[in-house]
């Protein structure tokens, strides 16, 4: 177990090279074993079928007009003596390269016992003898004993008149003791100069491949300890250019939610500060001077702890929204109705123009709740963002039997390369809008994740100067009149 933990720690760039010279030690090895081990009988297999196809190639020619001039021009292509004779060992036809060869010193008698024997083995003799093995006689002996080998193959054919005859071929297999030892010395300098560029080359290779995973590893670090600003290499190979533009990606992202988190920190310390500042002057005024115990002076203080319960809410309504802790509680309710309600609400803003148009009641299953956040949260962005008109438009559509709300304003619009953006946490568009300066930046992102949860379709479209429209869509379920 020690061993497998002390093998993963190991670094990647020791692990390529280890790969790298343990393939070039294994090739190394398997050249040995072909070339110096088992050379001598790749070389008798190979010298054996070379018999075996030229019989072959004989028995195809045997009945042919030019089958002397094959014979001759097989033997001098393949190194081969060839014998044809019948079975009493009377010789019809002799073709010998090579002088002095086995089959040369076959008698009548010897040919006839091959012939005999060939016929016993089914028509094809195959044997293997050193020259001493042969005699003028006949075979005494069978079986390799060293020095030069032959071989002796023959093969009982039957000619087109009937007649039966013998193809006895004969070839010679050299010792490859004096070739394994020269090619065993040209294999030790080969094996000590591959060694030694395997191992270079080796170490190179680990080097260049490991070093961009070596540079964003280094780089990751840096980013984990809270430097955002940290640069990684997009360049190397596919996956690593891939890789180091994806850790950008997450560097920027990263950075841009710490100074998101800034913003919110500020605007939720001066957001607070304001609202206490006030409860705590107003209330001393009240405790310390006779008659300032007045309506207006409490409303004022209920209205400063309206906004500071609102900005509490905010904040742990987008906190359980995405930590999934507070599940949908859908049931079939009258979003027209709904609407209606929420704006009964905002009737005291009477110096806010604020209109709703909807020409039936329309059905939802939603979570009545969380969809009265949507409205509260884009009819206030509206209020907010607004012009000097303070005109808000609530409109009810229904088209394909989706019902969309869409909410429009007045106000300055949004730039388009901001548009992406509105949907963040603790985003402000313009932070030094007055009116801007009291939110906290969630209540787009609140409506976000609630539409998420719901599978519902939102959006915005805005022009500078003109005005933005926010709009969100529902499955609509029922139409009344």
């Amino acid at each position: 177990m020690k061993l497998r933990e002390q093998f993963r720690r190991i670094s990647i760039k020791w692990r390529i090279f280890a790969c790298f010279a343990g393939f070039t030690l294994i090739m190394l090895i398997l050249l040995w074993v072909f070339q110096v081990v088992f050379l001598d009988r790749f070389y008798q297999f190979i010298k054996i079928n070379e018999v075996k196809s030229t019989a072959q190639t004989i028995v195809k020619h045997v009945d042919s007009e030019d089958f002397e001039s094959t014979l001759q021009s097989i033997s001098q292509g393949n190194q081969v003596a060839i014998l044809i004779c019948d079975e009493y060992g009377n010789i019809s036809y002799y073709q010998d390269i090579m002088p002095a060869s086995l089959i040369s010193r076959l008698n009548p008698l010897s040919l006839s016992q091959i012939f005999s024997a060939t016929t016993e083995e089914g028509g094809i003799f195959f044997r293997q003898f050193s020259r001493e093995d042969m005699a003028p006689d006949g075979i005494h002996q069978i079986g390799p004993r060293g020095g030069i080998q032959n071989i002796i193959y023959s093969r009982i054919v039957e000619k087109a008149n009937g007649s039966r005859v013998m193809i006895l071929l004969s070839t010679s297999i050299s010792p490859v003791s004096a070739t394994v030892n020269t090619l065993r010395i040209q294999l030790f300098c080969i094996t000590v100069f591959m060694l030694v560029l395997s191992l270079l080359l080796a170490l190179f290779l680990s080097k260049w491949i490991s070093k961009p995973i070596i540079n964003i590893n280094a780089s990751a670090k840096m980013l984990g300890s809270g430097k955002y600003d940290t640069v990684f290499d997009e360049t190397g190979y596919k996956e690593i250019s891939e890789l180091g533009h994806t850790l950008n990606y997450a560097a920027r992202e990263l950075s841009r939610t710490e100074e998101l988190r800034r913003d919110l920190i500020a605007n939720i310390s001066h957001d607070l500060r304001t609202p206490l500042t006030m409860i705590k002057g107003y209330g001393e005024v009240m405790r310390d001077l006779p008659g300032e115990n007045t309506p207006e002076n409490v409303q004022i203080i209920i209205d400063e702890a309206t906004r500071l319960a609102s900005l509490v809410s905010d904040v742990l309504d987008i906190s359980k929204l995405q930590s999934g802790t507070e599940p949908l509680s859908r049931a079939d309710f009258n979003l027209t109705e709904s609407i209606r309600v929420i704006l009964q609400r905002y009737s005291k803003l009477t110096d806010y123009h604020i209109s709703f148009h909807a020409d039936r009641d329309i059905y939802v299953n939603a979570d009545e709740l969380k969809i009265s956040q949507v409205v509260y949260n884009l009819v206030n962005n509206a209020i907010t963002y607004t012009g000097a008109d303070k005109i808000v438009e609530i409109t009810q559509t229904v088209s394909n039997g989706k019902v969309r709300i869409s909410v429009r304003d007045t106000g300055d619009g949004i730039p388009p390369d901001k548009i992406n953006d509105i949907w963040e946490r603790y985003y402000k568009v313009d932070k030094e809008h007055k009116r801007a300066q009291i939110g906290t930046g969630l209540g787009l992102s609140i409506v976000k994740t609630i539409l998420d949860m719901h599978g519902g379709a939102y959006g915005v479209q805005s022009e500078e100067g003109k005005g933005s429209l926010f709009w969100f869509e529902l499955d609509a379920m029922e139409l009344s009149d």
